[in-house]
């Protein structure tokens, strides 16, 4: 038998879904199951955008523009205005989801052997993406006793070597929830000017901010236009996962078109999902208020619940609908797949993902879990409940 490549033999497993073949067979045996593993929104979508997709007047399927509707983009330059975001369509092309838009821009600004700085912990699919581009991502080590906040730029800067192209954030983070001030991200910005980088900012959870606080982007620094690279989605602002929409943007005009090769080789984003979204971008912000107070109330019930059990610590997140817990277990891959198979409390558990997939070194998610709050407040308190039943009797407990 041929042998498959080295890239598919050493792409890791997603830290988020590698359990669900244990998940399915739980439900199979009728154990009811928490998902706190995925950040899988349960709100609901707008009905509005639905109903357009629902009566769209087509004859033919067919391709849409490589770059996206036209009509589409325009829209998009209007929201992105709405964010003091002063775009043109052309610096913006749609993609099959924001994984698509991750990929272009490593393809498109990243050469072999090239590093990208990262705080860690880390979205775990940049993993992927690195090793499909045969990058390498270097990471910068954020804590659980400050929030999960931006590491000193002063290791920003020791992390440099002649290889440095980028420096990569998430914000707010996934999987942390961090959202990172505007002085932060200036601070990154400057870095990235200093040293002539690309500047890549995930931005898909950017109405997802709590307290009061407001959200800065990377496409609002002066001075480094032809540094930044922005990727973003239409997945949770619109809880429209399934859409596979997101867009990748830069006002680098060599970068876009690099990325507009690479769109053309795979043809155009989808016919139905820009429908979708291009009428989402109508939503009226009562929907994003309403959602915001939702994740709001589900945010303070998580961590309450999370920090009353013993031996457990729980940031509270700033943004986006996660948090990395701290669990007195001695292997967190073992633990989330114990509660799998061998636990559960009055026929129902809980399903987390071992921070392990999240950062460079597995060694340092070894006792810390990713955990949402993309269920209802009731689930919320059921889940917690399971966990802290779990933490009372799980063989491996540490303290």
């Amino acid at each position: 038998m041929p042998k498959i490549s080295i890239k598919g033999t050493v792409l890791p497993a997603s830290a988020i879904r590698k359990l669900v073949p244990f998940a399915d067979e739980a439900k199979e045996r009728g154990i009811k199951i928490h998902h706190l593993n995925i950040g899988q929104p349960d709100v609901h979508t707008p009905q509005e955008a639905i109903e357009v997709l629902k009566h769209a007047d087509m004859q033919v399927v067919s391709y849409t523009n490589s770059a996206g509707n036209l009509s589409y983009r325009k829209k998009l330059v209007e929201y992105y205005k709405r964010h003091d975001i002063y775009l043109s369509v052309e610096d913006i092309i749609v993609t099959n989801g924001g994984s698509e838009a991750l990929l272009f821009a490593f393809m498109a600004c990243l050469n072999e052997g090239d590093e990208i700085l990262i705080p860690e912990p880390f979205y775990t699919n940049y993993n992927s993406f690195a090793i499909q581009t045969n990058t390498v991502i270097k990471t910068i080590p954020s804590s659980i006793d400050n929030g999960f906040a931006l590491p000193p730029i002063a290791d920003f800067e020791k992390a440099l070597t002649p290889k440095t192209k980028a420096i990569m954030v998430c914000n707010p983070n996934n999987p942390t929830g961090y959202l990172y001030s505007k002085e932060e991200i200036e601070q990154l910005g400057a870095m990235a000017k200093k040293h002539d980088l690309f500047l890549f900012a995930d931005e898909v959870y950017r109405e997802f901010c709590y307290d009061g606080l407001k959200h800065f982007s990377v496409l609002r620094l002066d001075g480094i236009n032809d540094n930044v690279v922005l990727v973003d989605s239409v997945s949770k602002r619109y809880s429209a996962c399934g859409a596979r929409v997101g867009c990748i943007i830069s006002r680098n005009k060599e970068v876009m078109g690099a990325a507009m090769r690479m769109a053309q080789a795979r043809l155009c984003p989808p016919y139905f999902g820009q429908i979708f979204a291009e009428a989402a971008v109508d939503t009226p912000n009562s929907y994003l208020k309403e959602v915001n107070e939702e994740y709001t109330r589900r945010r303070k019930v998580l961590v309450d619940c999370v920090n009353a059990i013993p031996g457990c610590k729980c940031p509270t997140p700033k943004g986006a609908f996660y948090t990395i817990v701290e669990l007195p277990v001695d292997d967190s891959d073992k633990f989330c797949k114990w509660l799998l198979t061998d636990f559960n409390y009055k026929g129902e558990t809980v399903m987390l993902a071992p921070a392990t997939g999240f950062y460079s070194n597995p060694e340092k998610g070894k006792h810390q879990a990713r955990i949402t709050y993309c269920l209802c407040e009731e689930d919320i308190k059921a889940a917690t409940t399971c966990l802290a039943e779990a933490l009372k009797v799980y063989p491996g407990r540490t303290k």
